[in-house]
C-alpha cells in the first residue's frame, strides 16, 4: 500500500507541477502585456511633454486623446498637482497611485496562485517521501525480527524481536496519520 501511495502522491505532484508551470506562463504573459502597455504610456507621455514644451496645443491635444484609459487617471491627477509650479509635485504620472494596470494586477494574482500551487507540489513530494520512508522502516522492522531468529542468546533474540515489533508498530501508527490519495 505504501508504494502505491508514494506513486499516487508523485502523480499528484506531477499534475500540480503542470498547473504551476501553466500559471507561471500566464503570469509572465500578463507581466509582458503590462510592460508593453507601460512602454506605450511612456512613449505617448514623452511625446505629449515634448509638444507641451513647444507650446503646440493641437499636438498636445492629439497625444492626450491617445492616452490609454488606464493612464488617463494618473495623468489627470499629475496635472492637477501643477508639476511646473509645485516644487513637491511628482516627477511623472507613473509614480502616482492612480497609475494601475489590470495586467500588472493579473500578473501579481497569477504569481501568488503559482506560489500556492508550488507549495502543494512541495507537500505532495514530502507525502510521497514519507510513504517511501515508511516502506524502508517496515523493512528494517522485518530485518530485526528476522535477525532475532538467527541469534543464539535468548536475551539478544528477545531484544531484537522487541525492537523489530516496536519499529513496526511505531511505523504503522505513523503511517495511519498520513493522508491517502485516491487519485487514479
Amino acid at each position: 500500500m505504501e508504494q502505491l501511495q508514494a506513486t499516487r502522491w508523485n502523480g499528484e505532484q506531477a499534475k500540480t507541477s503542470g498547473r504551476v508551470n501553466k500559471t507561471r506562463i500566464e503570469a509572465t504573459r500578463a507581466a509582458d502585456l503590462a510592460n508593453a502597455q507601460t512602454e506605450v504610456d511612456i512613449a505617448t507621455f514623452v511625446q505629449w511633454v515634448d509638444a507641451y514644451a513647444q507650446d503646440r496645443a493641437e499636438l498636445t491635444s492629439f497625444y492626450r486623446t491617445r492616452f490609454r484609459a488606464e493612464f488617463r487617471p494618473a495623468f489627470d491627477a499629475w496635472v492637477a498637482t501643477k508639476p511646473l509650479k509645485t516644487k513637491d509635485a511628482p516627477p511623472t504620472p507613473f509614480v502616482r497611485d492612480e497609475y494601475r494596470l489590470a495586467a500588472t494586477a493579473q500578473a501579481e494574482r497569477l504569481d501568488a496562485e503559482a506560489e500556492t500551487l508550488a507549495a502543494e507540489v512541495r507537500q505532495d513530494i514530502q507525502r510521497s517521501s514519507n510513504y517511501v520512508l515508511a516502506v524502508v522502516l517496515f523493512a528494517v522492522a522485518l530485518f530485526f525480527a528476522g535477525l532475532s531468529t538467527k541469534l543464539g542468546a535468548p536475551g539478544l533474540r528477545k531484544a531484537m524481536l522487541v525492537l523489530g515489533c516496536l519499529m513496526f508498530a511505531g511505523t504503522a501508527v505513523w503511517v495511519a496519520t498520513f493522508p491517502v490519495s485516491v487519485a487514479v
